[in-house]
């Protein structure tokens, strides 16, 4: 073999000879490297992984030995063990609560680590001991039926503007199909009895009355809210009543305003006669319920939102129409707590009336009631069987109705009459006795009659409410805007103008003047059944005992 050819196989082996002893010294002492926390469990570690030992060590163990048949020469690797990364120091662990235990078995059992709990969770105990004080404080609050007590009335100052009441929702049920809508389930009868003046009780001390399930100490003033939950589920009416139990025993007043709710006279009356009430001088109890028919009163009209006239359908029926089971309510929650009662109203359908009562004078008891008015006219009449008035006096209470100016229009000067005439009422019957000296003069006693136009156009009035008139003076003419035709229209009678039309258009057979003629209280006409009988269309004659055509005089009672 050529000498070049040696020289190259002797340094080929060399080489490797060379490079063999460096890789066996790095696998024997490896590098130092950062150690890297492995993200992969302890379970994905193969079983067959060598482990060095200080132990195998010892023992003179070698990593990477070659094999007999392996050229390289023989290396030994250092037998001193690598140093090992210092542990990392772990917190002591807390005391685990049952609730942590339980999470920890579950966590062997199955493999996986439980969510922990959230920090705005809490533990079951404390839930627990939230609720069993919540039990305990209810627990306290309740009282036996036996232990039950009325709520006692507030007592507020009435002249202080209070918050406006939230918005009620008016949800009608549904109605069930009833012909017998003016029936009555059973005859009223009143709660109390009828006591018309404060004298014969004379100063005796007041004791607390109840009222709407209220009790209302006496000397107080307060107001109550009237809602006909029992006959008229379903329906959210909060009717706001005003009610003054003075200090001193006597009987129960009730004024009641806008029946009609386009009448706004006497919600003005009630307001001023009960917010100048001092309670410390009054004898007896006043109950004052400004607006009756709150759902006409929004709508700014005479009637309810299903057209019913609600003074045609007292004292009602529970299982009726809206206005039968209002009225039914009404009558039954206030009215039968009374001992009398002044209803509140205006002329009707573009007519005015002078500050007058009706009021049924066959009636001892009321024909005395009426006789503390003072001066003012008092008309004879019955009322429509169905209005609260006439069914207030079936039920053994006094009753009249005070009619005064007209809808839709608030008149001051008519609204001070009617205030002076219920001021004289409580004075001359003790309720709110006074130290004046002036004379209080009797009513006048009237029968009446309509005088009606004879053509058609428009009316112009020559007479004012309440002049005196005689018989064939011209009172207004009816001129026809068309022809220029003028049409006169002659008083019949001598007496005193109680109400007239407002001017307007008007045909043939309209009445226009109501005329009342001066006559003493024992000569006063019997009113008939059918007597201030409305002709509209709510007004129903099929209802009456013995329906029969109303005369000309009885057409114009349509006011109440």
């Amino acid at each position: 073999m050529p000498y070049s050819r040696v020289s190259n196989y002797l340094f080929v082996a060399l080489l490797v000879s060379t490079l063999g002893q460096h890789s066996l010294a790095n696998e024997a002492n490896p590098p130092e490297t950062p150690i890297e926390q492995s993200s992969a469990p302890a379970s994905e570690v193969p079983d067959d992984a060598v482990t060095s030992t200080p132990e195998s060590v010892e023992q003179g163990e070698t990593t990477g030995a070659h094999s007999v048949d392996d050229p390289r020469p023989d290396t030994v690797v250092d037998s001193a063990p690598a140093a090992k990364p210092k542990p990392k120091s772990t917190p002591k662990p807390k005391p685990k609560s049952p609730e942590q235990d339980s999470a920890v078995a579950q966590s062997d059992s199955t493999g996986i680590a439980p969510v922990p709990p959230t920090a705005s969770a809490q533990p079951d105990a404390l839930v627990q001991d939230q609720a069993e004080s919540r039990a305990s404080a209810g627990a306290s609050a309740e009282v036996s039926a036996d232990e039950a007590t009325l709520p006692k009335a507030e007592n507020v100052n009435l002249r202080e503007v209070v918050a406006e009441a939230a918005e009620n929702s008016v949800l009608p049920p549904a109605l069930p199909d009833d012909d017998d809508d003016l029936a009555d389930d059973e005859p009223p009868v009143a709660e109390t009895q009828p006591l018309i003046s404060a004298e014969p009780v004379g100063k005796k001390p007041n004791s607390s009355r109840t009222l709407l399930g209220v009790e209302v100490p006496a000397s107080t003033t307060t107001r109550l809210g009237w809602t006909p939950s029992k006959s008229f589920a379903g329906m959210a009416v909060d009717t706001p009543v005003l009610v003054v139990n003075g200090a001193w025993d006597g009987p129960t007043l009730c004024l009641t305003a806008a029946v009609h709710g386009d009448e706004l006279n006497g919600i003005e009356m009630v307001r001023r006669v009960m917010y100048d009430l001092d309670p410390t001088k009054l004898h007896g109890m006043v109950v004052g319920v400004p607006i009756v028919n709150l759902l006409g009163f929004s709508r700014n009209s005479r009637y309810l939102p299903d057209r019913r006239d609600l003074n045609r359908y007292f004292p009602g029926n529970s299982r009726g129409s809206v206005a039968s089971r209002l009225a039914h309510a009404f009558f039954n929650d206030v009215i039968l707590h009374c001992n009398a009662l002044v209803d509140l109203h205006t002329g009707s359908f573009y007519r005015t009336n002078i500050p007058q009562l009706r009021a049924d004078m066959r009636n001892n008891m009321v024909a005395d009631f009426t006789n503390m008015f003072g001066s003012i006219p008092v008309l004879n009449t019955r009322g429509n069987r169905n209005s609260l008035r006439a069914a207030a006096v079936r039920a053994g209470i006094p009753a009249v109705t005070l009619e005064a100016g007209e809808p839709m229009r608030m008149q001051t000067d008519v609204v001070e009459e009617g205030v002076r005439a219920i001021k004289t009422l409580m004075e001359k019957n003790g309720m709110y006795p006074s130290f004046s000296l002036w004379a209080k003069p009797s009513p006048a006693f009237y029968r009446s009659s309509w005088v009606r136009a004879n053509g058609s156009g428009i009316l112009f009035s020559k007479v004012a409410l309440g002049d005196k008139v005689r018989e064939g003076q011209v009172l207004g003419e009816v001129i026809n805007p068309i022809t220029n035709e003028k049409k006169k229209v002659v008083s019949k009678y001598n007496g005193r103008v109680l109400g007239m039309a407002l001017d307007q258009f008007v045909l043939p057979g309209f009445a226009a003047y109501h005329i009342g003629i001066l006559a003493p209280r024992d000569k006063l006409s019997d009113p008939t059944e059918e007597d201030e009988a409305l002709i509209d269309e709510d007004y129903k004659p099929e209802l009456l005992d013995q329906p029969k055509p109303m005369t000309p005089e009885e057409e114009g009672f349509d006011d109440e």
